[in-house]
């Protein structure tokens, strides 16, 4: 390990990414873990709980989805697939026993519905399309927006979030073990698909963060998961009102710290001595820098940023792949 890997004295090591980051290949994506919804009530249960419609959630089609308190904070970020008359979900396995345990909260209400854990099941990253192609062949070319789905015997493939810089990426879902052709020399790391996640502008909840934020604030609205011509769910009322009152006041933005290492999630993000965002998810990377993605005030975003306890050093702000209108002077609601 180089001076620049070294993690500071009294903090743990943390696995760091690559760079330059992969344009091709593959990553486990081991910090997920898959559940299958499954019953005669599984959409009637998921429409009431999570910010998707589950009329969206078709054969082909696998938007992402937030479940929320009632106070309208984020306890889980997840996408949905539909696989025959179940749906398939995924969830942080750090935070995978809590999410459950508030789920089963409702879904005793739905005799004969269940949520298991995949034990055999895995998520696969996949940079740039020639690992994606080798999985779907010219079927591929059906697969042109994120979400975009096939079902094929290795699991389901399905068109994620590009990274800022333009990197195609895509996701294998595997309810149960089968054989991909992927290879051991294509393979990189978990950490590498968490900086993937971080550039194309996608947050996760930790155990720092959970139900600590409105998923608009997340920038979730922004990446199809809040279905706001919905009916009723669990958290609806707040994330309704902040869309149509154009409530907004802080999001998501992506930072580099160009000689620092990772902060943790929770962490502050602060202007002078003054707290104006919170740290949601950070990775280091081998030549000592690293990214952070954090929720911070619209009226902040502008100014000097540093992290709370962290080097003397400023936030250098870097693009995401997508636009955030409420941003901008006199925005209209998110949309």
């Amino acid at each position: 390990m180089s001076d620049a890997e070294q993690p500071e004295p009294g903090l743990p090591a943390q696995a760091l990414a690559s760079l330059p980051r992969p344009d091709s290949g593959w990553s486990p994506v081991s910090n997920r873990i898959l559940v299958r919804i499954s019953g005669p009530g599984t959409d009637k249960f998921l429409q009431g709980q999570f910010s998707q419609h589950l009329d969206e959630v078709v054969p082909g089609f696998s938007p992402r989805a937030a479940a929320a308190t009632p106070k309208g904070r984020a306890y889980c970020l997840t996408r949905m697939v539909r696989a025959g008359d179940d749906v398939l979900i995924d969830l942080e396995a750090d935070l995978a026993e809590a999410i459950l345990g508030q789920l089963r909260k409702y879904l005793m209400l739905f005799r004969g519905t269940s949520a298991q854990v995949l034990e055999d099941g895995a998520v696969i990253g996949l940079y740039g399309s020639p690992g994606a192609e080798q999985l779907a062949g010219a079927a591929l070319a059906d697969l042109k927006a994120p979400g975009d789905t096939l079902e094929l015997p290795a699991g389901f493939l399905i068109r994620v979030e590009p990274t800022a810089d333009g990197v195609p990426r895509f996701e294998l879902w595997q309810p149960e073990a089968a054989a991909t052709g992927l290879t051991e020399a294509d393979e990189h790391t978990p950490a590498d698909w968490q900086a993937s996640d971080m550039a194309a502008g996608i947050a996760r909840l930790t155990t720092e963060t959970t139900e600590a934020f409105v998923p608009q604030m997340l920038n979730w609205q922004h990446l199809g998961g809040v279905h706001f011509k919905k009916g009723c769910y669990t958290g609806q009322e707040v994330i309704a009102r902040m869309h149509f009152l154009g409530q907004l006041k802080k999001s998501l933005f992506r930072f580099r710290l160009a000689q620092a290492p990772a902060p943790s999630p929770g962490v502050q993000v602060v202007a002078g001595d003054k707290s104006v965002g919170t740290v949601v998810d950070a990775v280091g990377f081998t030549d000592g820098s690293a990214e952070v993605l954090a929720v911070v005030r619209h009226d902040a975003a502008d100014g000097p940023l540093a992290i709370d306890g962290g080097p003397d050093q400023v936030l250098e702000p870097l693009p995401l792949p997508y636009p955030v209108p409420e941003r901008g002077e006199g925005a209209t609601p998110d949309t």
